[in-house]
């Protein structure tokens, strides 16, 4: 029960996260998995997937494909819409953080 609620709770901030990196440089599936586990964040492809293919369809990242190593690689980075998000995230997160800290 108690992982199910904080991986609920995490994901927002995963989302935040992919928003972040994606409107620095355009990223890959494999680099933000690294990322994210920096962070200490566990997830597999299989999860981080289809949260990248979510943000694309809700307009929050836009995929572009190239070719790496004869194997094609979708890089996403943020839309405006993407941009506008992130930045409203940015100050909800910090209200928050002042108030629990």
């Amino acid at each position: 029960m108690e992982d199910r609620v904080l991986r609920k709770l995490f994901l927002g901030f995963i989302h935040i996260h992919i928003l972040h990196h994606a409107s620095e440089h355009p990223i890959f599936g494999q680099w933000m998995l690294d990322e994210l586990r920096e962070h200490g964040y566990r997830m597999s492809a299989g999860t981080l997937y289809p949260i990248l293919h979510s943000m694309e369809h809700d307009g929050l990242l836009a995929k572009e494909e190239q070719k790496v190593a004869g194997r094609t690689r979708k890089y996403y980075t943020t839309t405006p819409k993407g941009e506008n998000i992130l930045k409203e995230a940015r100050t909800k997160a910090y209200e928050l953080f002042k108030e629990i800290n």
